[in-house]
């Protein structure tokens, strides 16, 4: 399933890029390029929302129920 987040991109020190995801607390990397800091962000992510689903799998009782909920978010 893809998914869509935005990114902010800011410029911090000695030169580097900060990306973050608002959406996603803890989605926050660096990089020295755009380039960079696309790819960091983007793994950063992937591996944020695998670990978010994988503690939520291991902590859901037998008897949970799992469904998929779709909402309308905010653009920017």
């Amino acid at each position: 399933m893809k998914r869509k987040y935005a990114v902010v991109y800011q410029p911090i020190e000695d030169g580097w890029i900060m990306a973050t995801v608002p959406d996603l607390p803890g989605a926050v990397t660096q990089g020295k390029t755009m380039a960079e800091a696309r790819a960091m962000i983007k793994e950063a992510v992937e591996l944020l929302l695998e670990s978010y689903r994988a503690n939520a799998e291991k902590d859901a009782p037998g008897n949970a129920v799992w469904e998929t909920l779709t909402v309308e978010a905010p653009t920017t």
